[in-house]
């Protein structure tokens, strides 16, 4: 595999990384042992996950299987960036609220320049949509709701660039958890339910 740049340096990288609406709910981590589940404040203990303790990476999501998938990353050698990558698996496991026709947005901390790059991936509007085009369907700017206001998705354009400029693992490897779970996985008794 070619070198990439900062491929070196990303291994502690820090990913801010919202997929359409991935809902952030831990599920990888457990409380400390002897340690009591408390909060701060008692009026505002309305979770019933644990929180989280992490010394050198963490992976989480709405579901426990795609922050599975993240995990996977980071036992393989992976990075920040495949870790956000590989929980695309989401998509398979939250198919009612997430997919690839969203957006994406990232933050990727080089620890090496010290610098944040920013990925924006929110998808292009067609070449079509110029403003000629909305004037002459009365409109004096574009729409914000409706077919006329899609834009092209960007979420797998916005993972292809993180992975192909600051990643550390093959595009094959980070979406194999999400080709696998594509295959079916135990259903939750909740979504049964519905």
């Amino acid at each position: 595999m070619p070198t990439r740049p900062f491929r070196s340096s990303l291994a502690a990288a820090a990913v801010g990384l919202a997929l359409a609406a991935l809902p952030l709910a831990g599920q990888q981590a457990q409380p400390r042992p002897g340690q009591p589940v408390q909060s701060a404040d008692p009026r505002r203990s309305q979770t019933q996950k644990p929180p989280l303790h992490a010394r050198h990476w963490m992976a989480i999501t709405g579901k426990p299987l795609s922050a599975t998938a993240g995990a996977m990353m980071f036992q393989k050698g992976g990075n920040a960036v495949d870790a956000a990558a590989a929980m695309l698996a989401a998509g398979c496991t939250m198919w009612d609220t997430l997919s690839c026709g969203g957006e994406t947005q990232a933050l990727i901390y080089d620890p090496r320049t010290k610098k944040v790059i920013g990925i924006d991936a929110l998808g292009v509007a067609p070449t079509g949509a110029t403003p000629e085009y909305y004037r002459s369907r009365g409109y004096a700017n574009p729409p914000e709701y409706g077919p006329l206001a899609a834009v092209t998705p960007g979420t797998v354009g916005g993972l292809l660039t993180m992975l192909a400029e600051y990643g550390k693992l093959s595009l094959r490897e980070v979406l194999a958890p999400a080709i696998q779970m594509a295959d079916g996985y135990p259903m939750e008794a909740q979504l049964s339910r519905t």
